[in-house]
């Protein structure tokens, strides 16, 4: 079984770092990624950073890319998320998601594809 637990939420103000951690466990074999999304309040969740794998290499969005960035430690089996140069519209709740088996796609962050989620953690950026 499958388990995502992420951590290092908090609030920060504008121009501030954080970085997120997602312990992973039961997720050993068939990957195809581990990512995060976000969702802010009202809007749809958004697919914002993926490792692949099998395939290998990083994707990020445009809304995030070259201030965020995927990391992880193999040893603890867990990725974490270096989010810098924070701004109020990166305020959202942070899921870490998992992807298994299925045909893998680099880039491919639609929501129902991943079939393993954590129960997320708050960023809140203010002004």
């Amino acid at each position: 079984q499958v388990q995502l637990v992420e951590s290092g939420g908090g609030s920060v103000q504008t121009g501030g770092s954080l970085r997120l951690s997602c312990a992973a466990s039961g997720f050993t074999y068939n990957r195809c990624s581990m990512g995060w999304f976000r969702q802010a309040p009202g809007k749809q969740r958004e697919g914002i950073a993926a490792l692949y794998f099998g395939i290998g290499g990083t994707y990020y969005a445009s809304s995030v890319k070259g201030r965020f960035t995927l990391s992880q430690d193999n040893a603890k089996n867990t990725l974490y998320l270096q989010m810098n140069s924070l701004e109020p519209e990166d305020t959202a709740m942070y899921y870490c998601a998992a992807k298994r088996g299925g045909t893998c796609l680099y880039g491919d962050m639609r929501v129902a594809n991943f079939g393993y989620w954590g129960q997320g953690t708050q960023v809140t950026v203010s002004v």
